[in-house]
């Protein structure tokens, strides 16, 4: 009997040194789970932006380095935490998944503060006015100065972009592309008749000057802001918004915005 009740106390003092050992093990899991989003950048160092190929918010120059209004105000802010940028081009249709899959810290590439977009991140301000317009070869402009001409188009737009949600909500006829600039490139082609693409896009791409002097944009078929997307929760959002507000009121986000052109478009902080 003695033995036996031994051998029982034994395997009840394994058991609750295992489940001890099991609970501190969660507690440690939880701990980390709890890390901040700003802490979890912070320690690895790095801050992963996700990005399209977008003059003149991110683009790279003749060395190959991303460079833009978004692109200089992204280094700024990672600078001011004290940590290096990581630009990772992304599929803008899967900007959601590759957020919250952590494959990047946020989105911060013109984005338009859309309800599914608001819903799905923690967005900071808006920082930038834009609208979405109409892309179509100059010699035919005159065609089209409504919304009611346009069904008889056919469109390129960039998937899952805001130039796509005007596109369904008009009930237009349209082929989804990677990029803006594929959209564009789709009209020089040929292959589309128009697109819709972000103002401030077009504004640097379109027309005399430009690659494609042969395109003009036209009708204005909304007006939008732009924010930064990161995962649902995130304190990253808070800290942008004191970045923008202080980069703002000492004027080198408005610098950086002459830098390239976009200075008429900036939202007051």
């Amino acid at each position: 009997m003695k033995k036996i009740i031994a051998l029982m106390m034994t395997l009840f003092m394994a058991f609750s040194m295992t489940a001890c050992g099991n609970s501190d093990s969660k507690d440690a899991s939880s701990n980390t789970a709890g890390k901040s989003d700003l802490e979890y950048v912070k320690d690895k160092g790095t801050l992963v932006v996700g990005i399209t190929d977008f003059e003149p918010m991110d683009y790279k120059d003749d060395n190959g380095n991303w460079i833009g209004f978004d692109a200089d105000m992204a280094t700024a802010f990672a600078k001011s935490l004290g940590v290096n940028v990581e630009f990772v081009e992304i599929d803008w249709d899967n900007k959601i998944l590759e957020l919250d899959g952590k494959t990047i810290d946020c989105v911060w590439n013109g984005m338009t503060l859309t309800d599914e977009v608001k819903s799905s991140m923690e967005c900071s301000k808006a920082y930038c006015n834009n609208a979405q317009i109409v892309v179509l070869p100059a010699d035919k402009a005159d065609l089209y100065t409504d919304t009611d001409s346009l069904s008889a188009l056919s469109f390129a737009v960039e998937a899952g972009s805001a130039g796509e949600e005007q596109a369904n909500s008009l009930g237009l006829n349209y082929t989804s592309v990677k990029a803006q600039s594929d959209a564009v490139m789709e009209v020089a082609a040929g292959t589309s008749d128009a697109a819709i693409i972000d103002s401030l896009m077009a504004a640097a791409m379109v027309g005399e000057g430009t690659s494609y002097a042969d395109l003009t944009y036209t009708l204005q078929l909304n007006s939008e802001e732009y924010g930064v997307g990161f995962r649902k929760g995130s304190d990253l959002a808070a800290a942008l918004n004191d970045f923008f507000a202080s980069s703002y009121a000492d004027g080198s986000m408005e610098k950086c915005a002459e830098t390239y052109g976009v200075q008429a478009a900036i939202a007051k902080q």
